[in-house]
């Protein structure tokens, strides 16, 4: 290997590895969370925009912070446990008849408690909690109403009732439940 083309891997190590690793963009919608070799996980969440980090001591995790949305539906992907989602759940109703709940829970993360879910959580926040915690709950708020009350009578008094249940559990974790949107009850 020449000299020349040593200096110019060089260069574009320290360009690429250096250089790219002191700024963490951050963009609209998302928050950044750093790790510091030194401290942990900083409390402090960078806002969108342009920041510095130290190189090779801090990494940076984006998180979004928008609306996100978890899906139950048919031929939901369950081979990436992050993804945001799940199959159609399986409950039983209050008179006994077997219900498949399909429907949309719109869910946010709470900018002031990303450092706390980071560390304590994990990145694979939906297949640690999310996911388990979903099907749980509308199981059991499925089994306090008849399957008439499910489907049509008494559907804005469930997901209400799903809504509050799923919020008393994620609200102190940093996960705030926005809606409970049910599409389909089958039997």
């Amino acid at each position: 290997m020449s000299a020349e083309s040593l200096d110019k891997l060089m260069y574009s190590f320290v360009m690429e590895e250096v250089l790219g690793g002191i700024f963490i963009s951050v963009p609209p919608g998302y928050v950044a969370c750093v790790y510091d070799r030194g401290r942990g996980v900083l409390k402090k969440v960078l806002p969108p925009g342009l920041h510095l980090k130290i190189p090779f001591w801090q990494k940076a995790k984006l998180f979004n912070t928008q609306t996100l949305e978890y899906a139950i539906k048919k031929g939901f992907n369950l081979e990436n446990p992050a993804a945001l989602g799940d199959v159609p759940i399986d409950a039983t109703s209050s008179d006994n008849k077997n219900v498949s709940i399909e429907g949309t829970i719109l869910l946010r993360l709470d900018v002031n408690q990303i450092p706390t879910i980071w560390q304590t959580i994990g990145e694979d926040f939906v297949a640690k909690i999310i996911r388990p915690t979903m099907r749980s709950r509308l199981r059991m708020i499925a089994s306090r109403f008849p399957v008439d009350d499910i489907a049509s009578k008494n559907r804005d008094k469930v997901e209400t009732e799903i809504k509050n249940e799923l919020d008393r559990i994620f609200f102190p974790r940093g996960i705030h439940v926005e809606n409970v949107l049910l599409s389909e009850i089958n039997t």
